[in-house]
């Protein structure tokens, strides 16, 4: 079994992605992919919590190839019935607030597999809150198809107009591979500048 072999110690990888499998059976594959790769390395999975969609694809990967997986889920979506009934530990939280911060706590990284709103405003978060300071781990986009390209140009726009610092536009890495997602995360090293705003000396 490989280990995860630098920088951070990374123990468990959060996975931000679709409740929906979308329409290009390239994404189910890649988190399926995911989902081995992370169990494989021996790492355990932390995600939404659901069975439906990329978020159950990866949770059954990791789960038949052995992994520990956790997930968290809103009362509101388990009452849907939603909830996935075979993961190692499902946490039931009372909102999608208490959900993410839960979600960072048991996570020392994230991986960003293609999703719509709720996915890119899960990893937005992360994101800024790595800029602020809050926390210091690593956040990997995966796509093989160029999915989150529209992303990272808009990021690029932001920080060509004075928005974000180009060591903050450097919070969001990109693979291509489960494998190169997860060395990524395991070399991760947080620039040194953490806040946007500085305090005038007086």
């Amino acid at each position: 079994m490989a280990e995860a072999s630098a920088g951070v110690n990374l123990k468990r990888v959060c996975v931000f992605c679709g409740a929906q499998p979308g329409h290009d059976p390239v994404h189910a594959r890649l988190a399926a992919d995911l989902g081995r790769a992370i169990a494989g390395r021996g790492l355990g999975l932390v995600y939404g919590g659901g069975k439906v969609g990329l978020m159950g694809i990866v949770a059954d990967a990791a789960l038949k190839a052995g992994g520990e997986v956790i997930g968290v889920i809103p009362e509101a979506l388990m009452d849907r019935e939603l909830g996935h009934g075979g993961v190692t530990e499902l946490r039931v939280v009372p909102s999608m607030h208490v959900r993410k911060a839960l979600m960072n706590d048991l996570s020392d990284g994230f991986v960003v597999l293609p999703g719509g709103i709720g996915t890119l405003e899960e990893s937005v978060e992360i994101q800024s809150w790595a800029q602020l300071g809050i926390h210091g781990k690593g956040l990997v986009y995966l796509d093989v198809d160029d999915y989150w390209a529209p992303f990272f140009a808009l990021l690029e726009r932001m920080t060509g107009a004075g928005f974000v610092r180009p060591q903050h536009a450097g919070l969001a890495m990109r693979a291509s591979t489960p494998e190169a997602a997860l060395d990524a995360l395991a070399g991760w090293t947080p620039p040194s500048v953490t806040r946007w705003m500085t305090q005038k000396e007086t």
